[in-house]
């Protein structure tokens, strides 16, 4: 499987709008792998890249997928790129998790919040070393 450089290219940079500014070199060791060329080429490029949803609900689906999964990593880095984008306000990030108690159950809404508390804890660390 090969895509062309304009998709690879396309991919790319809406992954670091997703996840933000210089994340997508991750995935420049795997250039070649079919599998990394389907995630930057189509999840990326098509998916992530398409105005049929904002950037803010797809980023609301991902987390309600994510959710159900208990994997608070995940949703850190989610949050992560939410929180470079300015996506929520901290009330809604302080929402999120009470809304999805009745939808994903205990467990998994306590890894929501422990990856959202943990996205907040390094946006701190993130503006206190830029002081």
């Amino acid at each position: 499987m090969s895509i062309d450089e304009a998709q690879w290219q396309k991919g790319l940079e809406v992954f670091d709008k997703v996840y933000g500014p210089g994340t997508s070199a991750m995935t420049l060791p795997f250039r070649d792998s079919s599998f990394n060329q389907e995630i930057v080429g189509n999840q990326f490029a098509n998916l992530w890249g398409s105005d049929i949803f904002s950037m803010r609900e797809k980023r609301l689906l991902v987390l309600g997928a994510t959710a159900m999964l208990g994997r608070p990593d995940l949703v850190e880095i989610q949050m992560n790129g939410a929180l470079t984008n300015d996506e929520f306000t901290d009330e809604e990030l302080d929402f999120l998790p009470l809304f999805l108690l009745f939808y994903a159950g205990a467990g998994n809404t306590t890894a929501v919040f422990r990856g959202i508390e943990a996205a907040k804890a390094r946006r701190k660390e993130r503006a206190a070393a830029a002081e």
